[in-house]
Formats: structure tokens, C-alpha cells, sequence
């Protein structure tokens, strides 16, 4: 199934929700919708699903106008942040319920929900009712119940957000598996950068209700558009530092300079922004040609096995994201390092003009 959008906006009240979406989803494809909280990812889903009609603009199905055909109507199954699961029901039946409603035949639905069940690892849990389930079974069972229906159109908000880090881990692999074997469209949600990733597919950055880059998952990470995708695909955020570029040069403030080679070799005189993502400072130089950052260390964050430690160069607020756990005197001066090969460039507007070849995204 090919899905199209074309202008779609969404008002409710005084409040834009979605604002000229223009969308072309392939047969198969997937697609990970990242942006952060009102970003308008779940009023895109709505309006995908049927659930919502737009205010302006069609939505078309294999070139079929389907703008204003609801749900009940069109080939899709939702999968919502909450554990949505008929209480009274046992796992069988809740997963066979859109089965049942379409009135398939009771031997078809039975061998469908048992090799759903069996995909997800809950075919030894079918007798249970959901208040007997983990928070895991419970989405799990919710999720079944989307895929039984083998739906042309896929859509999942957020639905991993209330499991806890082991199962959230445990499920984005599975899904990745699932979704390879399916010919449905897959539309997926997350405000997490890395889950993104992980996902891999095709991406949509979303902000304030609009679309700011959409492409493969690795190409808009490697080259994001803006200073506010960057900032939206990059966890910690991306660090930005103000400079500008004379006489041949790069001045990152007043105290870091470096020549203009590799992919800066080309940049006019004039202002820019240049941007670092965490995990390319770092607090030991290993190569000639890094750049040192003489900072002042606010805070240390130690997260598992890494440190995020915020740091002040020139008032301007950095962080670093460095392997093992280090525990920095709060005021202490501190070198970190970069490898200009790592800088995004942008301009006043910022708009992305240079941005590291895909050698420097192996990390040293």
C-alpha cells in the first residue's frame, strides 16, 4: 500500500496542530517519526489512521482519495503509549477481537492469534486476564493485537514509553525483526534519538506541528538540516559555539582557532555556528590535529559506564559525553578536545553548510 499526504493541516480552536505535511510512504516502508513532546507526532497518526480529519489537504491511497473515510473503513491497526487491552478478556480474545469482528472463520482465527502470540513470546500466557500481565505482557499483548490484523497501514505512538529499560531494549529488537517480515507500512513514534537510530528505516523530524527533514535514518543524522534538527537528533542535545571564518581560519569565540580543511575547506569569510555532538569531545587528545577547549567544569552526570560532564567555555554551555565514570571537582579548570573533522557548520540563519564526510563517524 502507498500512502501519500499532500498539505495537510490540522487547527483545532486557535491551536495548529500539523501545518503543510507533505508525506510519500512506499509499500513496506518504515518510518520512524522523531520529535519532542507537541512535536504533532500523534496528530499525524491520527489523521493517518482516519481517527482525525484534517483541515486541509487529502491523504491518498494508492492514489485513492481517502480524506474523508474513517477508520472502520481503512486497512490500519494503532498501538498507543498506554497498555489498551479489554479488561475483562483473556489474552486469546484480545487478540482475536478485530478478527472475530471481521467474522473470520474460528480455525483461521485461532492459528493467527497463536503465531502472533508466539512471535511476540506470549503464546504461554493466552488463558490470562491483563490484570494478571507485567506492564511488558500487557504491550505486548496490545501489540499482538495490532499485528493479528495484518494491516496494510501500522502506526505505534510512543509504545515502548512506559516500559522499563530492559524491556523497552528487549522489544525494539524484536519489533526491528517484525517489521522486516511484514509488508505493511510501519509508522513509528519516539522522542528518543537513539531509539530512532536503532530503528533505522526512514525518518521524519517533527517540530511545533510541522516537518523539518524527512529521509534514510542515517543520512539525516549524518547531515541535519538545521540547527533545530540537529538539536532534535542528538541526545544530549548537540553543542553549538558561536564563531566566525577570516583569513583562512575558524575562530570558535576568542580562543579556538583551526585551519579550513576537509569538508570547511570551502566556507566564505563571514559568522557561522559550528556544533559538536557529546560524544566527540572528548578529555584526552589522541590525534594532531584535535583542537583543545580550555573550560571550567559546572556538573558531572554519571550515567552507567559514561559521564556526562557539563562544562563553560566562554559562557557558552558544553557537554561531553566520555566512557567511564569521573568525578570532576565542580570550578576545575579542565582541556577537552575536538577533531575539527566532528564540527557541523551553520550559518546566520542556521542552515546547515558543512557537515563531517561519513569517515569521522567512526569513533576513535
Amino acid at each position: 500500500m502507498a500512502l501519500v499526504l499532500q498539505g495537510i493541516d490540522k487547527i483545532v480552536g486557535r491551536e495548529v496542530h500539523l501545518k503543510d505535511i507533505h508525506l510519500k510512504l512506499a509499500p513496506g516502508s518504515r518510518h520512524v517519526v522523531l520529535g519532542r513532546t507537541l512535536a504533532g507526532k500523534t496528530s499525524l497518526l491520527r489523521v493517518m489512521a482516519g481517527l482525525d480529519r484534517p483541515t486541509a489537504g487529502r491523504i491518498l491511497v494508492e492514489d485513492r482519495d481517502m480524506t474523508g473515510v474513517g477508520v472502520r473503513k481503512r486497512s490500519v491497526a494503532m498501538v498507543y503509549q498506554q497498555f489498551i487491552n479489554y479488561p475483562s478478556l483473556t489474552v486469546f480474545d484480545n487478540i482475536a477481537s478485530p478478527l472475530k469482528l471481521a467474522g473470520m472463520p474460528k480455525a483461521d482465527i485461532d492459528r493467527r492469534v497463536r503465531e502472533t502470540a508466539a512471535m511476540l513470546h506470549i503464546d504461554n500466557l493466552l488463558d490470562r486476564l491483563p490484570a494478571e500481565l507485567s506492564g511488558g505482557q500487557q504491550q505486548r499483548t496490545a501489540i499482538a493485537r495490532a499485528l493479528v490484523k495484518e494491516a496494510q497501514l501500522l502506526l505505534l505512538d510512543e509504545p515502548l514509553v512506559n516500559l522499563d529499560y530492559k524491556l523497552r531494549e528487549e522489544l525494539r529488537v524484536e519489533l526491528q525483526q517484525i517489521f522486516e517480515q511484514r509488508s505493511a507500512v510501519v509508522v513509528y513514534t519516539t522522542t528518543e534519538p537513539a531509539e530512532a537510530l536503532m530503528l533505522g528505516g526512514n525518518i521524519v523530524v517533527m517540530d511545533e506541528g510541522r516537518i523539518l527533514q524527512a529521509g534514510p535514518t542515517p543520512e539525516v543524522y549524518r547531515h541535519p538540516a538545521t540547527m533545530r534538527v540537529a538539536e532534535i537528533f542528538s541526545d544530549p542535545p548537540i553543542n553549538f559555539i558561536k564563531g566566525d571564518v577570516r583569513d583562512h581560519r575558524a575562530l570558535l569565540g576568542q580562543a579556538i582557532q583551526m585551519p579550513l580543511n576537509g569538508h570547511m575547506a570551502h566556507l566564505a569569510p563571514g559568522p557561522y555556528t559550528f556544533g559538536v555532538r557529546c560524544n566527540h569531545l572528548f578529555l584526552k587528545s589522541t590525534s594532531p590535529e584535535d583542537v583543545a577547549i580550555r573550560a571550567v567544569v559546572e556538573l558531572c552526570e554519571i550515567n552507567g559506564s559514561e559521564t556526562f560532564i557539563h562544562i563553560n567555555y566562554e559562557n557558552t554551555r558544553l557537554v561531553v559525553q566520555d566512557d567511564g565514570v569521573h568525578s570532576l571537582k565542580l570550578g576545575r579548570e579542565v582541556m577537552v578536545y575536538v577533531h575539527p573533522c566532528h564540527l557541523f557548520v551553520y550559518d546566520p540563519e542556521g542552515k546547515l553548510v558543512a557537515s563531517p564526510d561519513q569517515s569521522c563517524y567512526v569513533d576513535r
